[in-house]
């Protein structure tokens, strides 16, 4: 077997060794901490058979650091802890339910590259249940730049605006998204399932997607009644629009479906749906026109209600 191919197969820490970059200011190759048969159980995967179910997969994480440049003496202050691995891990996992192996990689090491000590990092992610052998991917990533500063997450509070199908329908929703637009508040509209008949499969997990989909039509719906209505379904998109100042449709399918901690499978009304996902945002109020004011999810989310008329906002 040639070295290449056993390089190949092997650890990441052995890749790392072969593969060892020169340090700064020739210093010589870099230090290395690493992760090994670190197992967990998660729900990942494309298929639908991978759906509801959970797998284990294994981590093994090799990452080169900076030199550092004082003494160590005994201070865990001062090296990249091994339980940043760990949290990063764990963060990515949090975040959301992932189709890939190779997105979940990547976020990985994305995030252990943000620590200021983190140079170069090797990723290794297997399925262990797939088959009769392990399944997986590695990635190799390096620095681009100069070290960022701690990691800070997105702080975005939205104001969450639930409007029912006679707000919807309602001749003032265009002057109730004028009032929103003039606030110039980062704003995300929330509707219900449309009022249309809808099949009932008397099967949890597919009526929850028929649901979803109903919530998704009427939210196509508002935005044929006025072109600021931007559906919208990833957070990505929604955290877009609201640093740029657009006024978004919530399309709840991806994300409730993706949620690691998603609602409940069924749910009573759909403005326990919207109140927990103002939860996911760390808002506490929800604004429902023409909607009786119900927290049926208990998200300790407040729902605050107007009737559907010309002051409703």
């Amino acid at each position: 077997m040639s070295d290449d191919v056993k390089l190949a197969f092997a650890h990441p820490s052995q890749r790392a060794a072969a593969m060892a970059a020169p340090g700064p200011h020739d210093q010589g190759p870099l230090d290395r901490i690493s992760l090994r048969d670190h197992v967990v159980e998660v729900e990942i995967g494309a298929f639908q058979a991978e759906r509801g179910t959970r797998q284990r997969i294994s981590f093994d994480i090799a990452v080169e650091v900076r030199p550092v440049a004082a003494p160590v003496d005994d201070d865990v202050d001062r090296i990249l802890s091994y339980d940043k691995i760990a949290e990063a891990i764990a963060h990515e996992l949090e975040a959301e339910r992932l189709n890939l192996l190779e997105t979940l990689a990547e976020r990985v090491a994305d995030r252990i590259l943000l620590e200021p000590q983190a140079m170069r990092v090797f990723v290794r992610i297997q399925k262990l249940d797939r088959g009769p052998g392990a399944l997986g991917v590695e990635i190799v990533r390096a620095r681009s730049a100069e070290p960022h500063g701690p990691v800070h997450e997105t702080d975005i509070a939205p104001r969450i605006v639930f409007l029912s199908n006679a707000a919807i329908a309602s001749g003032h929703l265009g002057h109730w998204i004028d009032r929103l637009e003039a606030e110039a508040a980062p704003t995300i509209l929330c509707v219900g399932r449309a009022g249309i008949l809808r099949p009932e499969t008397g099967h949890v997990m597919t009526q929850r997607r028929i649901d979803l989909l109903a919530i998704e039509q009427n939210a196509w719906v508002l935005a044929s009644r006025d072109p600021r209505c931007v559906v919208v379904a990833t957070r990505t998109e929604l955290d877009w629009a609201m640093k740029h100042g657009q006024i978004s449709v919530w399309a709840p399918s991806k994300i409730v479906l993706d949620a690691v901690n998603g609602p409940p499978k069924t749910l009573p009304d759909d403005l326990s749906l919207v109140t927990w996902f103002a939860s996911t945002y760390g808002v506490t109020e929800v604004l429902a026109i023409g909607a009786d004011a119900v927290d049926s999810a208990g998200d300790g989310v407040a729902v605050t209600s107007r009737p559907a008329g010309a002051d409703a906002v």
